[in-house]
């Protein structure tokens, strides 16, 4: 199967856990996200609750994804480049520093259409390990 960004034009059920070395917290999220057409490509935009340290909080972000050749560019926003990956086989997306913080992180796409997305920050003032699932609604 040939995956390109419409395939991911859905909405999903999201759930996320953060790990925290810093802390030793754990911080989880649980929402959902909409992946839907644009002129350009697609917004992402996903809703829900963070659970952070027995507090419920109302949280909200939104990426731009864009085709780019074989790969999807995710973009803030704001259209500031966050990184891009590979649709068909999912691993490594590209780096990004966030000030002194850098980003590694990687999208697993072998049980499509569940699919998850892994980020390892570290840096001087973050170090944690996100993972988040994505199940289609449907």
């Amino acid at each position: 199967m040939t995956r390109q960004l419409a395939d991911f034009f859905a909405t999903y059920d999201v759930s996320r856990v953060i790990e925290d070395a810093k802390t030793g917290g754990q911080s989880r999220f649980d929402g959902q996200a909409v992946i839907a057409p644009d002129a350009q490509g697609a917004i992402y935009m996903e809703t829900g609750h963070l659970i952070l340290n027995e507090q419920r909080f109302q949280a909200e972000r939104s990426y731009l994804w864009r085709a780019n050749g074989p790969r999807i560019d995710v973009l803030f926003d704001d259209s500031r480049a966050f990184h891009d990956f590979d649709p068909q086989q999912g691993g490594q997306a590209t780096e990004h520093l966030c000030g002194d913080d850098m980003y590694r992180g990687g999208y697993d796409v072998l049980d499509w259409p569940r699919w998850a997305v892994t980020w390892n920050v570290s840096g001087p003032r973050k170090d944690y390990r996100s993972v988040t699932w994505y199940v289609r609604q449907g």
